[in-house]
């Protein structure tokens, strides 16, 4: 080795320590990826090739980067502003790498790669007959640094309130390359469709290899081909419904998609007559509408380590319960039910999703289920009565204010005794419930977001319901984007631009209008009228966002990121914590946004710690 690599890699490892020691405060430090440079090389519709690359939480301040082609660098000093670099010139098969500066001293450089041959990534995929490419989640699957693409491949579908038989839901595994790495057959005892298939992907047991975990039954067969519980079993009714079987918890090994371990499902339906409630049109039913409701996340719950929480109901009884995967050991860790005496507030008040945030800064994640939290020791924090609603948005959407906020959106589709006066949409404190404005009392309003789109007022603006734009104060301020599905951050200011089918767009503030920057020509979206992407996530590059949408004929995947040069550095929005977690539950019911943990804003404080 080298004097000065060795230099660097003390400096580095000095580096380090006084920045885990700085985060953390303590010993017992969240433990996060271990991601690599995620470089990416793209052609420019201007020309050129843009490259962009991961800064990460674990780097040192004041980190700088040189970039090489072909093994010559090519920046004249080193890169200490961005992370990103707009090249001129290069051959078609030129290899890019990038190495990092730390005290003077150049790392190792990352592993090299090659410039896409269009403007978005093909990912091939292995697509069964009759089946369609649906929602998406990553996970570093191999320890390599680098993520893998779990997908849900869904056949026929049906909703919970609709009759008739489904077709079995798969998960299949992939490199970003289309390496096709195994695939789980969920079996006909698990129905189609958004409200049943959860699955989370994420490290459980902090070994750097992520699992899979999720719902599954008897004839689940996992990635090696062996069989869950009685193959032969066939618990579907004349309705296409499964309300009779056991239903069971698996936790697959992400590198084969083996079964690791598998348990029964908690809670159980019991009465499947026992899951109405308040929420929504307050009303109930037998046929297996709300008692198969399924809600799943990731949490922090001890400060430390993830564990999976796997959910049942939202339109009356709620039970979320919190597993712990350690050393090749399954352990429930507590289940919060809202039956319970004394929790009776907490009934009907789940979403169609859920979010994830340390809402109260000790260190420990809650669980923001719809109108309603979950502290992380299992009790209830909070329930605001404003009952189930379709979507939902929690970040610091205010930084005037201390903590977090949300953004609810309701469904109250019919008065019930008690919750006449409910708000279609709301912004409330996410640590306290404390309701801070409302608007659409008593109406069933499907959809909203939350984002700063203009500059002019401080913090996010948020819209959906009746009325036009508003400020995070719940002024209106004029008309709003006609978009309200999903969010990205894409171009290269801090403003977020909208998603919503296959088109990015930026809000026009000044005009008052939407302008498309990028339309995904031959794909397509899911989840019907949702019309969301497979995924949307911080992936590779630099600190914005990355689009994953499948293609029509639903034979591949294709990847888009930004080529727009920007002035800002941060570090990955994977390694905050909640944005993290939020990729991980994007997929669940009607699928989210992801959102930071701190304010990432036009007036944002950029000497803020995720700036390295």
């Amino acid at each position: 080795m080298s004097c000065s690599m060795a230099r660097w890699k003390l400096n580095l490892t000095v580096a380090l320590i006084l920045v885990v020691a700085f985060v953390t405060g303590s010993p017992a430090e969240r433990r996060m990826e271990r991601l690599n440079r995620g470089l990416v090389a793209v052609p420019r519709a201007e020309g050129g090739v843009f490259l962009g690359w991961r800064l990460l939480e674990t780097d040192p301040k004041g980190i700088a980067f040189n970039v090489y082609r072909d093994g010559v660098r090519i920046n004249e000093e080193p890169i200490v502003k961005v992370t990103h670099l707009i090249t001129e010139d290069g051959k078609a098969d030129s290899q890019y790498a990038v190495r990092a500066v730390v005290s003077g001293s150049e790392g190792p450089p990352s592993e090299p790669v090659r410039a896409w041959s269009r403007d978005y990534l093909s990912i091939p995929l292995q697509t069964p007959e009759g089946y369609t490419p649906n929602d998406a989640s990553v996970g570093d699957l191999d320890g390599d640094g680098a993520y893998e693409i779990v997908l849900h491949q869904a056949g026929r579908g049906r909703d919970n309130a609709s009759r008739g038989r489904t077709d079995p839901p798969i998960l299949e595994a992939y490199e970003f390359d289309g390496t096709f790495l195994w695939r789980i057959n969920l079996g006909r005892n698990i129905r189609e469709g958004a409200h049943y298939t959860q699955f989370m992907v994420y490290d459980l047991d902090s070994d750097g290899l992520a699992e899979v975990a999720c719902k599954t039954a008897d004839g689940t067969v996992d990635g090696t081909g062996v069989v869950i519980g009685d193959a032969r079993a066939d618990w579907v009714n004349a309705d296409g419904k499964i309300l009779d079987g056991p239903e069971f918890f698996t936790i697959f090994n992400g590198q084969t998609g083996a079964a690791l371990v598998t348990t029964d499902y908690v809670p159980p339906r019991g009465d499947v007559g026992g899951w109405g409630g308040v929420g929504g049109n307050g009303g109930n039913d037998r046929n297996g509408n709300r008692v198969d409701r399924f809600l799943a996340c990731v949490a922090y719950l001890d400060g430390q380590q993830p564990s999976v929480v796997m959910c049942r109901g939202y339109y009356g009884r709620s039970v979320l319960a919190a597993w712990d995967w350690r050393a090749g050991k399954l352990a429930l860790r507590w289940v919060f039910d809202s039956a319970r005496p004394g929790w009776e507030a907490y009934s009907g008040q789940g979403n169609h999703n859920l979010a994830v945030a340390d809402v109260d800064a000790d260190g420990k994640d809650e669980i923001i289920y719809g109108a309603m939290c979950v502290d992380h020791d299992g009790t209830g924090l909070y329930s605001t009565g404003l009952r189930h609603g379709d979507a939902l948005h929690v970040g610091d959407l205010d930084p005037r204010r201390p903590g977090l906020e949300v953004w609810g959106i309701h469904e109250n589709e019919r008065p019930v005794p008690g919750y006449e006066s409910g708000f279609g949409v709301a912004l409330f404190d996410a640590r306290t419930g404390e309701v801070l404005w409302g608007k659409d009392a008593g109406r069933d309003v499907g959809r909203g977001v939350a984002a700063d789109i203009d500059p002019r007022y401080p913090g996010a603006e948020c819209w959906g319901g009746s009325g036009g734009l508003r400020t995070v104060d719940g002024k209106d301020i004029g008309p709003r984007p006609r978009s309200q599905n999903f969010l990205v951050w894409w171009d290269g200011d801090l403003l977020r631009e909208t998603l919503d089918g296959n088109r990015i767009a930026k809000w026009d503030w000044r005009q008052g209008r939407e302008f498309v920057l990028l339309t995904a020509e031959g794909c397509v979206t899911n989840n019907g009228s949702k019309a969301t992407p497979a995924l949307s996530a911080d992936l590779l590059g630099d600190w914005r966002e990355e689009v994953l949408w499948r293609s029509a004929d639903g034979k591949e995947l294709r990847l888009y990121t930004t080529t727009v040069p920007t002035s800002h550095r941060f570090v990955t929005l994977m390694h905050d914590p909640q944005y993290r977690l939020s990729v991980a539950w994007q997929n669940v019911g009607y699928n989210q946004p992801p959102h930071t943990g701190f304010y990432l804003g036009a007036d944002m404080n950029v000497s803020n710690a995720f700036t390295r």
